[in-house]
């Protein structure tokens, strides 16, 4: 017997009270597969026009980090950290970073959709709205920023002298997916933002944008303030900086306990909840602009 509130065949292994939210998330999942899918496909049309925007993007990252090995041409340390000790720390934010950016990046238009009225068009479709937000123009060309973070993060891997052990192994693929899921977080708490304040885009990449600047060096070089802001208030210093300290066999800032450098998967779990919570409030709130 079908579920009422299904349209599709109900699966009985499935419990009453979760096969609402399963199926939501299944079915957000299958429309952000297929509206990427498209944008893929009409990218790919252009190939060279794609690999030409993918090396700017590419390139355009890379400078980042020669201004880092710049700074270095002039000191042999940055707040105690040596270049392959910053470099880890770089390459893990930024490959994490890229990576959600590839994948929710688009939520940074979402003011221009609420200010213009294109928001309704996604409302009347039988489709999670944060899945359609998420995937509108998904743009395959920010590979090029994961690639750089990838051979940066490499590049550290490969000169650290750093006594790898399973725990410290299994960190790095902890610590870009606990990261991700925290920049995730922030990205879509700051759309749920712009439903309420609509031309807010700048405020939310100072969080985004500015939270992977600011973790791709060590936390030695800022005050004690703004550590305890992006421990305690946004907790960026889960991304990498703790995890990643446990690693290179670091003192924690603030004299944090030990267990906090593993404390990542459940910080980013949090966010993501939180960031939920707040996107639902968002819609809520939202208005059609009536046209």
């Amino acid at each position: 017997m079908a579920s009422p509130t299904t349209t599709g065949p109900y699966d009985s292994s499935t419990p009453d009270h979760l096969y609402t939210p399963y199926r939501r998330l299944r079915e957000g999942l299958r429309a952000y597969r297929m509206i990427a899918a498209m944008w893929i496909r009409s990218t790919m049309a252009y190939r060279l026009s794609f690999a030409m925007t993918t090396f700017g993007n590419f390139a355009g990252t890379v400078l980042d980090f020669v201004a880092i090995m710049l700074m270095f041409s002039q000191v042999d340390r940055l707040g105690g950290y040596t270049l392959p000790e910053v470099a880890f720390l770089y390459g893990l934010t930024s490959t994490a970073f890229g990576l959600v950016d590839l994948a929710v990046g688009s939520m940074e238009r979402l003011g221009r959709r609420v200010r213009d009225g294109t928001l309704d068009t996604l409302l009347v479709r039988p489709v999670p709205v944060l899945a359609q937000v998420a995937a509108d123009r998904f743009a395959l060309r920010r590979l090029g920023r994961v690639t750089q973070g990838l051979l940066v993060l490499g590049y550290a891997v490969a000169v650290l002298d750093i006594a790898w052990t399973p725990l410290k192994v299994l960190m790095v693929p902890v610590m870009l997916l606990s990261g991700g899921l925290i920049f995730g977080a922030v990205f879509v708490a700051g759309g749920a933002f712009q439903f309420v304040a609509q031309d807010a885009s700048e405020v939310q990449n100072a969080f985004t944008y500015g939270g992977t600047t600011l973790t791709q060096y060590p936390p030695t070089v800022f005050a004690k303030e703004l550590v305890r802001g992006v421990t305690f208030v946004l907790p960026l210093a889960f991304v990498n900086w703790l995890p990643a300290l446990y690693v290179l066999e670091r003192p924690y800032p603030l004299d944090l306990p030990g267990w906090t450098a593993f404390a990542s998967p459940l910080v980013a779990a949090g966010c993501c909840a939180l960031a939920g919570l707040a996107w639902r409030a968002g819609l809520r709130t939202y208005r059609s602009t009536g046209s």
